[in-house]
């Protein structure tokens, strides 16, 4: 089958079923239903609802039943439509990449490596690296004993071929996120395109995801193992089409025999029968209790299929306890899915609509003023060199609805609207990037919520709302000077930073 094609010829047919917050615009493909029609109560769906929303820091929940998506919802100012950072769970499509690749004839998952990367490899391989399969990289054995460098100025295929390979390929597990990195590499050698691109009229454009994002290496090379943006819909599709063998909308995507392979057990990762980190491991895909499997991403990016179950559960978050929120997942819906619809429960369906509704982030709480403000507002702080590159900042008011925090990055000034109460959007850097580590600092879309919480200190929550992160700042006055604390949820690396002080 010619796979190029299959996002040309795909229309989108969108079929709405029953009334709810969830019917939105035409051009999404997923149908909707009540939950009751698809036999799941909406009290447990109201349940799984309340259970992550006090894990604080989950951002979007999508629950998918024989195809019908039954409740959908956005932790507020996180939203349907900005793309949200995959971290790991980006492997699965590198994975699914190299399946289109391998179905059309361009690789084959027991090549070695070296046949299509021998201009990358040590001019005297030795016989690990030799037998390392693509087999081998899909799996997570590549034969490492420790990750090679992973961030997005140091990983290439020659940085990866390089690394010391202490055991034999395909014997011991070791989550490798360059390995993954190596196939989209492979994907990239052999189709002449980056794996972005290659998946777009194959993957994407059947499933109408536009939009997607996909960070590079220093060589523009797509990262694989991490750095794709998507929709959590888009999430919740890539699930259903999983779930349904390979075949959108009476189309083939992805050959049947890919999926089954992709998601089933190919090694092991452990023995412990109660984590979903230890159940079996395939091509970029844990398998879960339960008979499931998923695609995961740092901090609690969740693509769960449930195959017995016939749904899919699309989650986005920014976590520190992943397996805390597939407990919650897993306590309060797996018990709720019947066989055949159910009485129609209107009192309680209007209840999870209106809890689906009125989801969100809380700011800070705390004043409109403090008996500080007047001496502060409008006054420019200036900082000694530090890791997260602040300079200078300054703080005035907007009115009663909030204020201007206005900081300067390495030499760029940036103004940032902060709500009193409420999240008030803008763009900029999220300012806690700690040099040296995988993340640098770039412009993201920020939500900014703030409030006096004592009368000398001024507190400040920013979300990058296409991201996992949220950082809180801390402004404590004292005369002529300023110390700021600062506190991010979650971290991708690099100690935690101390306070900073800055003079007026």
């Amino acid at each position: 089958m010619n796979f190029s094609r299959v996002g040309k010829t795909l229309g989108i047919l969108l079929l709405l079923v029953g009334t709810g917050p969830w019917v939105r615009a035409a051009s999404l493909s997923l149908p909707r239903s009540t939950p009751e029609r698809q036999g799941i109560p909406s009290g447990a769906l109201l349940a799984a609802v309340d259970a992550l929303d006090r894990m604080e820091q989950v951002h979007s929940l999508m629950v998918v039943r024989h195809g019908h998506v039954v409740a959908e919802g956005w932790w507020g100012p996180y939203d349907a439509e900005t793309p949200h950072e995959l971290f790991s769970l980006s492997k699965s499509f590198t994975s699914t990449a190299v399946g289109l690749a391998v179905a059309e004839g361009l690789l084959r998952v027991d090549d070695p490596v070296l046949r299509h990367l021998a201009d990358d490899a040590p001019s005297s391989p030795g016989p690990n690296l030799r037998a390392m399969r693509i087999r081998d990289l899909l799996t997570m054995s590549s034969g490492h004993q420790d990750e090679p460098p992973v961030a997005p100025g140091l990983v290439s295929a020659r940085s990866f071929l390089a690394h010391p390979v202490p055991h034999k390929p395909g014997t011991h597990f070791k989550y490798n996120t360059p390995a993954t990195f190596l196939q989209s590499a492979l994907v990239q050698k052999v189709t002449g395109t980056n794996t972005a691109e290659y998946l777009r009229p194959r993957l994407f454009e059947p499933l109408g995801i536009t939009g997607a994002r996909w960070d590079t290496n220093f060589q523009g090379i797509n990262l694989g193992g991490y750095g794709l943006r998507l929709r959590t819909e888009d999430i919740a599709k890539f699930g259903q089409l999983c779930l349904q063998h390979g075949v959108w909308q009476g189309r083939r995507v992805i050959p049947e025999a890919w999926v089954h392979e992709a998601t089933s057990r190919q090694v092991s990762n452990g023995s412990n029968p109660d984590s979903d980190w230890e159940q079996g491991y395939g091509y970029q895909f844990w398998r879960c209790r339960h008979g499931a499997y998923r695609g995961d991403g740092a901090f609690g990016q969740f693509c769960v299929v449930l195959p017995a179950q016939d749904a899919v559960i699309a989650v986005t978050a920014g976590v520190g306890d992943m397996a805390g929120l597939l407990d919650r997942l897993w306590d309060t819906l797996l018990p709720a899915f019947h066989k055949g619809p159910l009485k129609a429960d209107a009192a309680t369906r209007e209840r999870l609509e209106r809890r689906l509704l009125g989801l969100r982030v809380p700011t800070p709480p705390g004043g409109a003023t403090a008996p500080a403000a007047a001496s502060v507002l409008g006054k420019t702080y200036r900082f000694a060199g530090n890791d997260g590159g602040l300079e200078s900042l300054s703080l005035d008011t907007s009115g009663p609805e909030g204020w201007v925090l206005t900081r300067t990055f390495s030499g760029k000034a940036e103004s940032l609207r902060c709500g009193h109460g409420r999240w008030m959007t803008g763009r900029g850097l999220l300012g806690d990037s700690p040099k040296g580590t995988a993340r640098p600092m770039a412009e993201e879309s920020l939500a900014a919520g703030a409030a006096w919480t004592s009368d000398d200190t001024w507190t400040v929550k920013i979300c990058a709302t296409g991201t996992p992160f949220q950082t809180t700042h801390t402004l404590r006055f004292t005369g002529d000077e300023v110390e700021v604390t600062t506190r991010t949820q979650v971290r991708t690396g690099g100690a935690a930073p101390g306070p900073l002080k800055g003079r007026r």
